[in-house]
């Protein structure tokens, strides 16, 4: 039965695995080698039990570890076509490299990316098939929910979701006006009210485990992304029908069996 383990999450740094402890596959590398390392074997892994890594798009906070994790393993990097291009133009790949298509087969896990919207070249969310037939996904930076996010999510057993901002802390915040209109738009960031909309309709589709990830430390905290989803799935009965957890800033040990 395979686990998925926020390691890292916040506007800083995202980084999570799924798999079991002897092998799995990484979501982004948005900090560095030591911390990834420190942070997998605070949950009993190894850096080697990543078999390859996969990435969003090419922010700094899901890539800026990717060019030393990729000297120290063999794991092969997946990425969209333009995210690719640009990951090797930085210099970020250290290893073989390859643009995800069609999908891929990882540890027994069928890989598949969907598009996002966000303010970058490229951007997407994986869905993860397991041998078993549980599914799972990983889908934050995006500015609203789309039909094709709709589409690869619905029906997921368990989904690590953006809550990124609460409306009036970032109304309210300290940014500057450019900085609030690019994260309300719809290429920014998921809110925690569109985030608990959407967990709704996962929770009606059969998603039993949700988790909130990509929480801003300036513009959210844990207690209102939790709450603001937990009062819009008031339809349902929570560690009944679903179980609802935030993925920390830092991993200080714990995972999600699915």
């Amino acid at each position: 039965m395979a686990r998925i383990y926020p390691l890292f999450s916040s506007s800083k740094g995202n980084s999570t695995y799924i798999g079991t402890k002897s092998e799995g596959i990484l979501i982004d590398d948005g900090v560095s080698f030591s911390r990834l390392k420190k942070a997998m074997e605070i949950n009993g892994l190894s850096v080697d039990a990543i078999k390859a890594v996969f990435i969003t798009h090419e922010h700094s906070d899901h890539t800026k570890g990717l060019a030393v994790l990729t000297k120290k393993i063999k794991a092969p990097v997946f990425a969209q076509s333009l995210t690719l291009e640009y990951l090797c133009q930085s210099g970020l790949i250290n290893g073989e490299c390859f643009e995800l298509k069609e999908g891929e087969e990882i540890c027994g896990m069928n890989v598949r990316c969907f598009n996002t919207p966000h303010d970058t070249r490229e951007s997407c969310g994986y869905r993860i098939e397991l041998p078993d037939g549980k599914t799972a996904a990983v889908c934050t930076d995006l500015g609203h929910v789309t039909e094709t996010v709709e589409k690869n999510l619905l029906g997921t057993d368990c989904v690590l979701l953006e809550a990124n901002y609460d409306i009036e802390m970032l109304r309210n915040g300290i940014y500057p006006y450019h900085l609030k209109t690019r994260i309300f738009s719809n290429n920014g960031h998921l809110s925690n009210v569109d985030s608990g909309e959407f967990a709704a309709k996962l929770v009606k589709s059969g998603t039993t485990r949700l988790i909130l990830g990509h929480l801003s430390q300036e513009n959210n905290t844990p207690e209102l992304a939790e709450n603001t989803v937990f009062n819009c799935l008031h339809g349902f009965v929570r560690n009944s029908d679903y179980t609802l957890s935030v993925a920390p800033v830092e991993t200080s040990g714990g995972y999600i069996t699915f």
